[in-house]
């Protein structure tokens, strides 16, 4: 049997494959797993949704358990809701984006020439200026200065205003056309 199937051929005991992992297995049980009824090994069993509700404890008498289904969409769009707020928190704060939405035309960056950061540093110290100065002159902000000398303009959402201005004022080539 193929795996990840709808568990609608057969097995239970005939030598199948599990149909979560494909390992082969005389002793197969039914399983519901993400809404999917399969045929699963042994070491798979543990992951059937039906076998998690009823270990832990839920139900309490009457009703046949309908509580718990009537959760279900509410427990997996909480679930859901966790997993966006973990990635918003590792990736940043999308709060800005909420805020103003996005237009990526607006300050868009231009494709940058190999080595651009290396070409900026050297362009800027043999005009003598610090970062702090530059960035001052140009009206930028110092970090975004920081992040074109290291090469990661595009990761630190660099517009391509500020590309423009350090070509025009340390007269280098930084846009690939």
């Amino acid at each position: 049997m193929a795996k990840y199937s709808t568990g609608s051929g057969g097995g239970g005991g005939s030598g199948d494959a599990c149909e979560l992992c494909g390992r082969e297995d005389t002793k197969l049980s039914q399983a519901n797993v993400a809404g999917a009824n399969l045929l699963v090994c042994s070491d798979c069993a543990p992951h059937d949704d039906n076998a998690k509700r009823r270990s832990s404890g839920g139900g309490g008498g009457g009703g046949g358990g309908q509580g718990r289904d009537a959760d279900e969409p509410s427990r997996k769009k909480r679930a859901a809701q966790n997993v966006a707020r973990a990635m918003d928190a590792s990736s940043g704060d999308s709060s800005r984006w909420e805020r103003e939405g996005t237009d990526y035309e607006k300050d868009r960056l231009p494709y940058l020439v190999k080595g651009y950061g290396e070409v900026v540093t050297e362009a800027r110290q043999s005009e003598e200026l610090t970062v702090d100065e530059l960035a001052a002159e140009l009206g930028v902000d110092d970090t975004h200065l920081h992040a074109v000398e290291e090469g990661r303009a595009a990761r630190a959402d660099v517009g391509g205003s500020t590309i423009r201005a350090l070509e025009q004022r340390l007269d280098v080539t930084l846009i690939d056309e």
